[in-house]
Formats: C-alpha cells, structure tokens, sequence
C-alpha cells in the first residue's frame, strides 16, 4: 500500500510544481507587458499573413491571409452578406 500512496505523492508533487511554473510564467508575462499597448493602431489597407505547411512528401499548403487594418472594414468581414442594417427594422 505505500508503494501506490509514495507514487501518487510523487504524481501530486509533479503536478503542483508544473502548475507553479506555469503560474510563475504568466505572472511575469503579465507584468512585463502591463504597460504595451495591445494590438495595432488603425489605419488604412490589410496586413498579409503568409500560411504554409509542409504534411510529408511533397504535399502541403500556401496560402495568404487579409487583416483590414481599418476595426470597422475588420467587423464587416463577420458580419453575413444578407444581414439587415439597424435602419431596415
């Protein structure tokens, strides 16, 4: 019986250490980014974000992302096309 309670202790040991590392991180990512402002400033035309991936021989993907730079063209993209406007009623 001790030998199972000496390996969930070790088990619960393990798990508690991780859980402080990962607490430790975040705290120290947090405050060190207290103070940056987040995102972007808004402006005109679209950053491009080029996606590929390699899935073994010779297969594989590449494509290219448009981000609006401008909050309100960026909020139209998920809007529907047959959405009705506040106006329409």
């Amino acid at each position: 019986m001790s030998g199972a309670l000496g390996e969930a202790a070790v088990i619960a040991g393990l798990v508690l250490a991780i859980a402080l590392a990962v607490w430790a991180k975040a705290r120290q990512t947090i405050r060190r980014e207290a103070g940056r402002p987040r995102g972007i400033a808004p402006g005109e035309g679209d950053h491009i974000i080029d996606v590929e991936y390699s899935s073994g021989l010779g297969g594989g993907h590449a494509t290219q992302i448009r981000v609006p730079r401008d909050p309100q063209a960026y909020a139209r993209r998920f809007v529907p096309r047959g959405a009705r406007g506040e106006d329409d009623g």
